[in-house]
């Protein structure tokens, strides 16, 4: 029993955000330079990062596709989880250079090109803005992680626009360094976040509105259930879940009504994307398989 609900092709849209990304990393490096801008050099080594990262999540997206094999049962699909967590790990990487750069420039501040910036601003926002708007359909991990990595890359053209604005009236070079460090340690925030969320998801935590104990008071309710163990729910790769359980029916319950009970056991997971079900009855005062096999029998 399984649901397919994927018409999102992630594969094309990272593919996509990869080359985008690459073609802005060149030109950032080069805008850098000329306008002497610590935040925007220390964002193209990061966007560097960035394509390293998104062609891990492209490679790991393309392979997550793979159907079933003797290795893999139930297919390819965790290792778009992987992608997310390199992603993670090249975005905490590249903060933390941001931030060492950032502080360095602070306490030694050098004056910046503003009109150069303002320039490198707004093709930075539009660049990186299409990108997430491309990825804006992903539900998982690996996109949502590639998502805030290009999210980030949106804020932080922003702060560099506000930046150079203020520095063309302002003559505050300083400025430039304090966006960079504020914009970081947000951005910090939310990436350590969505990495919790894909480390517990890698580690087979239940997915985002799975309830264990109120899925187990619905499965009592069900007629002719006496009760249910060995109930798990988990995530292939935040987006595809699977989902096993255990129920004990009424002593001489039918096929018919044994049939009944698993279709309910799918109607009450409707709302989930459950790709595999799993449902093994047990009637009555019969031993629980796994109980047989640690030697219960």
């Amino acid at each position: 029993m399984s649901h397919s609900h994927h018409h999102h092709d992630a594969t094309q849209s990272l593919r996509l955000v990869f080359f985008l990304n690459l073609i802005f990393t060149l030109i950032e490096v080069i805008g850098g330079l000329w306008t002497n801008s610590i935040a925007i050099l220390a964002d193209a080594v990061h966007d560097f990062g960035d394509c390293v990262s998104l062609g891990v999540a492209w490679y790991l997206q393309k392979l997550s596709t793979k159907g079933a094999n003797n290795q893999f049962t139930y297919g390819y699909r965790r290792f778009s989880m992987l992608g997310s967590l390199v992603t993670g790990g090249v975005l905490l990487t590249g903060l933390a250079f941001i931030l060492f750069s950032s502080l360095q420039r602070l306490a030694n501040p050098e004056p910046v090109h503003a009109l150069g910036m303002l320039g490198m601003a707004v093709l930075g926002i539009i660049f990186n803005g299409l990108a997430v708007y491309k990825l804006s359909g992903g539900q998982t991990m690996n996109e949502k992680m590639a998502r805030w990595h290009l999210f980030e890359d949106v804020l932080g053209w922003i702060a560099v626009m506000v930046g150079a604005g203020l520095l063309m009236v302002w003559d505050r070079p300083e400025i430039d360094p304090l966006l960079s460090i504020m914009l970081s340690l947000f951005i910090l925030w939310n990436v350590v976040r969505n990495l919790k969320q894909s480390l517990g998801y890698f580690l087979q935590r239940a997915p985002a509105g799975f309830d264990l104990e109120s899925f187990t008071e619905k499965l009592q309710k069900l007629k002719g259930v006496k009760g249910s163990h060995h109930t798990h729910c988990w995530t292939l790769e935040g987006e595809h879940h699977v989902f096993s359980t255990h129920i004990v029916m009424e002593e001489g319950s039918t096929r018919e009504e044994i049939y009944r009970t698993k279709c309910a056991v799918s109607d009450l997971l409707e709302d989930l994307k459950i790709e595999h079900i799993n449902v093994d009855i047990e009637l009555e005062g019969e031993p629980c398989l796994i109980e047989y096999r640690r030697g219960g029998k």
